[in-house]
């Protein structure tokens, strides 16, 4: 017997409303959940934030730095939750699983493709905004981070116990902890005291059964993953224990662009050759742009020498001379400063006082694309004149290239003593980057063609089976997992062994001992697998 066509639109119908209904009725059973274990641990019910709250979108969008995952029609989080204590966190892994909801965890929403906080199925997001308290002890060297505090967070408070002390991270004051150490951690010191997951020597998660761990209750091999195989793959990590690292009272900072017309190609070739085996102490690195030349009115491109010398001018002067003179680099160039100092200077807030690390408003958000790759042979002069060529193209101030230098202590590191796996052999870090302000489709499309042109173009210079990438630079490009069912080890290998080359593997591995259940999961999360 046919169904008549009429009929269909009414059982579509009343599917969609039993469907509403059971949602419904999930969220609800949640919330209720979620208020019961509150109560159990004498919590308070105001870190629960519910589209109802009048707080909601602004505790929602207030670290949501990359627009281009978010649109009108984007699945917004059932519930909020701004954890205060670990109890909170236990309840919100307790109820989701009760209730089969995806869980999310923001640390500070610096995510390149939003995985953070955006779900293609309803889920609930950890924000951990409340989590940011930080102890320093200067005795020890150490320092206890939870992973809702920022960067600039952690260098204002360690500023302020010494100014011989520091820690290896990155740049931007407003990227979160959880973050970018569960990812790796590159920054202006990493070729004298390699990235910020090396220097990791503790660890408090709290795992998909609601267990509180730290190194020595969770294993070597769990706290072997969380220092650079990529965040909330295994769990939810409340808090670091950091090596920091002694820094002298004065450093040295340079900041040199040179055009097209001052001879920028050959610079920038000849920068391949030596910015890997400078010594340890000193870092250049290097930003790519293009602009309209005040000399001659024409679209052409800077290259930016940024760099951060471990020591005095004087030192660096005569040792530039040597490694470098096509540079030109003089005394007039060069700053002097202390370490903490420098990390303003590097962020374009030279001058600012040191509270400016803890104001969030210095990152404005925009829509933005980003890619990675690692260079393992210098690219000829024909290809560097080929990426003008790709900056020309695009709009003036949309896109950027960052070569950051790797070799020193990065390379002393063997690929598998963290999850990381990009040591020695690497030259440099490519990070692209686009950026635009509407969000109209057209616009989105064109920035978005313009760097996978480019990406694609760049395959011959770069590295190879795999192609590697970094995971902090989040590319779903790469390769996704499967939102629905499981994802097999084949299909994450597409993307896994780009950012984890044979730790992939271990990393599997480690999942599947510790989160059977892939209860902690998004598009680029490690899945776990039978035993194959």
């Amino acid at each position: 017997m046919k169904i008549s066509d009429n009929i269909f639109p009414f059982f579509l119908l009343t599917f969609i409303l039993i469907s509403g209904a059971s949602s419904a009725f999930s969220n609800n059973d949640f919330l209720e959940c979620l208020t019961l274990q509150f109560q159990k641990s004498n919590s308070e019910s105001d870190s629960i934030y519910t589209p109802k709250n009048a707080s909601y979108s602004s505790i929602l969008q207030s670290s949501i730095r990359n627009l281009r995952p978010v649109s009108n029609s984007t699945q917004r989080p059932i519930v909020i939750i701004t954890p205060e204590h670990e109890s909170q966190i236990q309840a919100a892994i307790y109820c989701s699983k009760k209730h089969g909801i995806q869980l999310k965890v923001r640390s500070g929403g610096h995510d390149f493709e939003g995985l953070s906080f955006v779900s293609e199925t309803p889920f609930v997001l950890v924000d951990m905004r409340n989590l940011r308290s930080i102890s320093i002890d200067t005795d020890k060297k150490t320092a206890w981070v939870q992973t809702g505090a920022a960067l600039g967070e952690l260098y204002y408070t360690i500023a302020n116990k010494s100014r011989t002390l520091a820690f290896p991270a990155g740049v931007c004051p407003t990227v979160g902890i959880g973050g970018q150490f569960s990812g790796g951690g590159y920054g202006m010191m990493s070729r004298k005291h390699g990235l910020a997951a090396d220097n990791i020597i503790d660890a408090k998660v709290i795992d998909a059964n609601g267990r509180i761990l730290d190194r020595e209750s969770m294993g070597e091999d769990l706290f072997w993953a969380l220092r650079g195989g990529g965040g909330t793959s295994f769990g939810i990590v409340v808090a670091f224990k950091l090596k920091l690292v002694v820094v002298p009272e004065i450093v040295t900072v340079f900041n040199v662009t040179r055009t097209l017309e001052q001879n920028a190609t050959d610079l920038v070739h000849r920068w391949q050759y030596i910015a890997d085996k400078v010594e340890n102490d000193l870092l250049l690195r290097l930003f790519l742009t293009s602009f309209n030349s005040s000399i001659t009115g024409k679209r052409t491109v800077g290259a930016n020498f940024r760099s951060l010398y471990l020591g005095r001018v004087d030192d660096l002067l005569p040792k530039m001379q040597e490694i470098f003179p096509e540079l030109r680099v003089v005394k007039e160039d060069c700053i002097e400063m202390s370490w903490i100092e420098s990390e303003l200077h590097f962020y374009n807030l030279a001058g600012e006082s040191l509270d400016i690390l803890l104001d969030e408003s210095v990152f404005s958000s925009a829509y933005t694309k980003g890619k990675s790759d690692y260079v393992r042979q210098p690219i000829s002069k024909h290809g560097l004149k080929r990426i003008w060529e790709f900056l020309i193209e695009e709009d003036e101030g949309s896109a950027e290239l960052q070569f950051s230098p790797y070799g020193g202590r990065i390379g002393e590191i063997s690929e598998s003593e963290i999850p990381f796996p990009h040591r020695s052999g690497n030259i440099f870090m490519i990070e692209y980057t686009v950026i635009w302000s509407a969000e109209e489709n057209t616009e989105s499309e064109r920035h978005i063609n313009w760097i996978r042109r480019l990406h694609s173009f760049m395959a011959r210079y770069v590295s190879k089976s795999p192609r590697a990438a970094y995971v902090n630079y989040r590319d779903l490009d790469n390769g996704r997992n499967n939102i629905y069912g499981s994802t097999s080890y084949k299909q994450a290998s597409v993307w896994g062994f780009r950012y984890f080359k044979n730790n992939f593997r271990r990393l599997v591995q480690v999942k599947t001992k510790v989160d059977p259940t892939n209860f902690f999961r998004n598009e680029q999360s490690i899945p776990p697998v039978s035993p194959w």
